[in-house]
């Protein structure tokens, strides 16, 4: 039987000793008390942390493989959104029971993406209880390079990357709520458990995009979040909001609900000025993800003005809308 230790060592430690170390920046991973690490010479560190949990962020039959993947993913799109390149990650998780054959395709999951992205496993936790996971990831930006929520500018336009939706629209099917054939829900199911952290991206738009954050909890309520930190308001063409083909399949009145407030997208949304539309093409082309301008920023008008999305239609037309993020404690 499997102690937390030799669960550790066999699955983890090993594992991330192969990896890029970040020993050459003076640092320690596991087998110490501490993970030591610092940021590359003239960077900042740029830090995050998330926390996956059965039932409320994926279902307990999903693929151990697809999780150790998405476990890693919704972090280093954190890292994406700031404009940090990768450098290491510590992993603390619950298990119900040391599954061998789970922890193996998990751990196979896990380290092909940090792998893929030169992120060490620098150390973590584990215990028994409910399945829970939480990475912290650890990356470096140059200094007023990262790319904040506060910094969107009236005239600004707003961009977003590859399609939203289809993760929503997943998660749907799962629930019943809708059907699709089964090439779209297979593709919809990718985009659910797999998403793809935009980091090369992230990195291209440094000294281009002013404001940037990742589409996690939906496009109406993470815009929101740029709106509010830099005071301003936004102006939306709903139809103009990128989505994949199987999308354009479901009803418009699905397609709107996936792609403007559905969550798990792990797609960036950034602000830049017009003048700097050729050189975000030029970053997405560098990145290989399509990015897509969908509306623009615009200034308060009067003191009782309040950071807001103006939602419109294709031909500009108003749209009433009632729309809002995911919410851990309110989620649909």
């Amino acid at each position: 039987m499997l102690s937390e230790f030799s669960l550790i060592e066999r699955f983890f430690a090993r594992r991330a000793a192969g990896q890029p170390s970040p020993a050459a920046n003076g640092s320690l991973g596991i087998g110490d008390d501490c993970a030591l690490i610092a940021p590359r010479a003239g960077q900042m560190l740029a830090i995050s942390t998330d926390m996956l949990v059965e039932g409320r962020h994926f279902f307990p039959d999903v693929d151990p493989e697809a999780l150790g993947h998405k476990a890693l993913a919704v972090n280093l799109s954190d890292l994406a959104a700031m404009g940090a390149q990768p450098q290491a990650f510590t992993l603390a998780f619950a298990l119900p029971k040391a599954d061998e054959a789970w922890l193996a395709a998990f751990s196979e999951g896990l380290f092909a993406l940090a792998e893929r992205h030169g992120c060490a496993l620098i150390g973590g936790d584990t215990t028994g209880g409910p399945l829970n996971l939480c990475i912290t990831v650890f990356g470096s930006v140059p200094p007023h390079m990262a790319l904040r929520r506060d910094a969107a500018q009236p005239g600004d336009d707003i961009w977003v990357s590859g399609t939203l939706g289809d993760a929503r629209a997943g998660l749907g099917i799962q629930r019943g709520e809708w059907s699709a054939d089964a090439a779209d829900a297979a593709c919809f199911r990718r985009a659910l458990e797999r998403p793809e952290p935009r980091i090369a991206l992230g990195l291209a738009l440094r000294g281009v995009a002013h404001a940037a954050l990742d589409v996690s909890d939906g496009l109406a309520g993470d815009l929101k979040h740029i709106l509010d930190r830099s005071n301003v308001r936004a102006t939306v063409d709903a139809d103009a909001v990128p989505r994949s083909a199987a999308l354009r399949r479901l009803p418009l009145d699905t397609q709107r609900r996936c792609t403007l407030a559905g969550g798990d997208d792990y797609e960036l949304c950034f602000t830049a000025p017009p003048a700097a539309r050729g050189a975000v093409d030029n970053a997405g082309r560098t990145a290989g993800v399509p990015v897509t301008r969908i509306g623009t920023i615009s200034a308060l008008q009067t003191a009782a003005d309040r950071p807001a999305i103006d939602w419109r239609n294709a031909a500009g037309a108003p749209l009433t809308l009632t729309l809002q993020g995911f919410d851990h404690f309110h989620a649909d």
